[in-house]
C-alpha cells in the first residue's frame, strides 16, 4: 500500500496537466478532424502542432525559472515580463549600434542581455533573501517600472531588427525544417535538465522551500539559494525576452512579453507544483505551459472573443486551485483507501486495530 501511494503521488503531479491538454486535445479534434495534420511547406514543418510549440517558446522558458523561484522562496517573480522587455530592449541597441551584423555580434550581443538579466535577477534576489522582502512586493518595483526603462533604452521608440540572422533566429534557418525559437526551447530545457542531474540545485533548493532551518542545520545556506534561483529567473527572463523580440522583428517595449508571468504562475501551478515552495517538478511546469498554449488557440478557435478569453481563464484557475487543494487531495487518499479496502477486503481501520494488538502484545512480552 505505500508503494501504490508513492507511486499515486509522483503521477499526481503530471496527472492534472496532462489529463487537461488531453481534453482540449479531443475537443479540437472534434472541432476538426485534421488537428493533427503537419505540412511541409517550403522545407519548414507547418501545422497545430508546430504552432503550438512555436507559440509557447517564452512561456516554456519562463515557467522553468520561475518553478525555481517558487519552489525556494514560497513567492512568485511577477517581473519577468518587464525583465525581459529590458534584457532583449539592450539587445536591440547593442545590435543596431554594432553596424556589421553577423552570428558573433547576435551572440555577443545574447550574452549582454542575459547579464542584464542577471543583474535584474541579482537587484530581486538581494530584496527577497537578505531583506526579507515578500517576491510579490519586492518585484512589484520592476513591474511598475521596467517598462518605463525598456521604454527608455529603446530611446522612446520601436526600433527595428532588419538583418536575416535576427530574421532567423524568429523564424527558421534555411535547410533547417523545425522553427528556429522550438530548437532554442529544446536547447535550454536540455541545459536545465543536465544542470538538474549533474548538480545538488534540485536539493538545495527543495530543502530550503520545504524547511529554511532545517536546510540551514544541514549546512545549506537559504539566502544564498533563494538568490540564486532568482540569478536563474533573470537569465530565463534574457532569453524569452531575446526570442520574442527575434519573433516580433521589433522591439516594443509596451507589449513584448506583457502579462506573461500570469500564464508563468499557472504554468507552475497546474504541472502539480504548490505554490507555497518545496519541491518541484520542471516536467510538470513544461507540461503546464504547452497546455496553456493549447488552451489559447483552442479558445481563439472557437471564436471566443479575445478579450473574453480571460475570463475563461480565470474561470480555469479557479477549478485548477480547488482541484489542486489540500482538501481535494485529502478526500482523494481515503477514496484510494477505500477502494484497496474494497477490492482486498482490508480496510484502514484494521490495519490500525492490527497494529495496536501487535503493539500490545510486545509490550506484554
Amino acid at each position: 500500500m505505500p508503494r501504490l501511494k508513492r507511486r499515486f503521488n509522483r503521477m499526481s503531479h503530471l496527472f492534472l496537466p496532462l489529463s487537461v491538454l488531453v481534453v482540449l486535445l479531443i475537443i479540437n479534434l472534434v472541432k476538426g478532424a485534421d488537428y493533427f495534420k503537419i505540412t511541409l511547406i517550403n522545407g519548414v514543418l507547418y501545422g497545430n502542432i508546430p504552432n503550438i510549440l512555436f507559440g509557447a517558446s517564452e512561456l516554456v522558458i519562463l515557467s522553468i525559472g520561475m518553478t525555481l523561484v517558487t519552489a525556494a522562496s514560497r513567492g512568485q517573480d511577477i517581473s519577468i515580463g518587464e525583465s525581459g522587455a529590458i534584457s532583449s530592449a539592450i539587445f536591440v541597441q547593442y545590435v543596431l549600434r554594432a553596424g556589421n551584423v553577423t552570428v558573433w555580434t547576435i551572440l555577443a550581443g545574447f550574452l549582454i542581455s542575459c547579464l542584464a538579466g542577471m543583474v535584474i535577477g541579482a537587484f530581486n534576489g538581494t530584496l527577497v533573501s537578505f531583506f526579507n522582502v515578500q517576491p510579490m512586493v519586492a518585484t512589484l518595483i520592476l513591474f511598475l517600472g521596467g517598462r518605463s526603462i525598456a521604454f527608455i533604452i529603446d530611446g522612446k521608440v520601436s526600433p527595428i531588427l532588419a538583418n536575416p540572422i535576427s530574421n532567423q533566429i524568429g523564424t527558421v534557418i534555411p535547410g533547417v525544417p523545425i522553427q528556429t525559437p522550438i530548437i532554442l526551447t529544446a536547447v535550454f530545457i536540455a541545459l536545465v535538465v543536465v544542470v538538474l542531474k549533474t548538480t545538488n540545485l534540485r536539493l538545495y533548493v527543495e530543502s530550503v522551500g520545504v524547511n529554511p532551518s532545517a536546510a540551514r542545520l544541514n549546512g545549506i545556506n537559504p539566502k544564498k539559494v533563494i538568490f540564486l534561483t532568482f540569478l536563474i529567473m533573470g537569465v530565463c527572463s534574457a532569453v524569452a525576452g531575446f526570442i520574442a523580440v527575434n519573433k516580433a522583428g521589433r522591439h516594443d517595449s509596451v507589449n513584448l512579453l506583457k502579462f506573461i508571468m500570469m500564464d508563468a504562475i499557472l504554468a507552475v501551478a497546474l504541472g502539480g507544483n504548490s505554490l507555497a515552495g518545496g519541491k518541484f517538478s520542471i516536467t510538470g511546469s513544461i507540461i503546464g505551459a504547452y497546455t496553456i498554449e493549447v488552451l489559447n488557440r483552442t479558445l481563439l478557435r472557437l471564436e471566443v472573443n479575445p478579450e473574453a478569453i480571460k475570463a475563461f481563464k480565470a474561470v480555469f484557475i479557479i477549478v485548477l486551485m480547488i482541484i489542486a487543494s489540500p482538501v481535494v487531495s485529502a478526500y482523494a487518499g481515503k477514496l484510494l483507501d477505500r477502494i484497496k479496502g474494497i477490492t482486498t477486503g482490508y480496510s484502514p481501520g484494521q490495519e490500525v486495530a492490527v497494529s495496536a494488538v501487535d503493539s500490545s502484545a510486545k509490550k506484554e512480552k
